[in-house]
């Protein structure tokens, strides 16, 4: 069977400063004008001494890494959501993959074509990410939380249709102290040129996110 095309949305997816301090140099380049005796004497006792600059505390990150994607679903998992797919998926090249890293699955089977990603992006600071989730969640307006994943999870499901054919992206962003998980999985019927069910797309979303945090969570332990 000769490939199908794919829509044009889908096809597109597939394709010191140094800084110089010279504040007090006038008070420090002077000779010294006290008396002898003055400067040489002893500090009192019980004399306060000069404060030492305060400690600065190191911060603790619960995610020190971001877990190797490709292997964080169980393969049970991928080949229900993604049906005739490899089971190893691709990573995606990234700049830092102690920080940020993403795996992608996809397949057509027949005419029924999905796409499977699974993001994790780990931050400094659980407020630094959980600025990050706000700031995401506010872009994609629609969805709602969904409870009991993660410290906060987010879910968003849309439909879009171009040259007649639906394609519906479901998105779940989670939030896990300073980490960041976000899933998106879509589908296509290029026979019908109908999307799957709402309900078939977020399903299988919150699904991969569960085993996504779960992953991160054993890793960190």
């Amino acid at each position: 069977m000769r490939p199908l095309p794919l829509p044009l949305a889908l096809t597109a997816r597939l394709a010191p400063v140094a800084v110089l301090a010279t504040a007090g140099w006038a008070l420090s380049s002077g000779p010294e004008t006290r008396p002898v005796a003055e400067r040489e004497r002893p500090p009192e006792p019980g004399a306060s001494q000069s404060p030492s600059a305060p400690a600065t505390e190191a911060v603790t990150k619960t995610h020190a890494a971001a877990p190797a994607p490709c292997e964080v679903l169980a393969e049970k998992t991928i080949t229900s959501l993604v049906p005739g797919v490899k089971t190893e998926g691709k990573e995606i090249p990234s700049t830092d993959t102690k920080v940020r890293r993403t795996c992608s699955w996809n397949a057509l089977k027949g005419f029924d074509y999905r796409w499977l990603d699974v993001s994790y992006e780990v931050m400094a600071t659980d407020e630094a990410a959980g600025k990050s989730y706000k700031e995401r969640v506010a872009d994609r307006g629609g969805g709602g939380e969904v409870p009991g994943l993660g410290d906060e999870a987010y879910s968003v499901v849309n439909l879009t249709t171009e040259d007649k054919q639906e394609t519906r992206e479901g998105t779940v962003l989670v939030r896990a102290a300073n980490a960041l998980v976000m899933i998106t999985y879509n589908g296509s019927d290029f026979e019908s040129g109908r999307a799957p069910a709402t309900d078939v797309i977020n399903k299988g979303a919150i699904q991969a996110a569960k085993e996504a945090v779960a992953a991160l969570s054993a890793g960190s332990a």
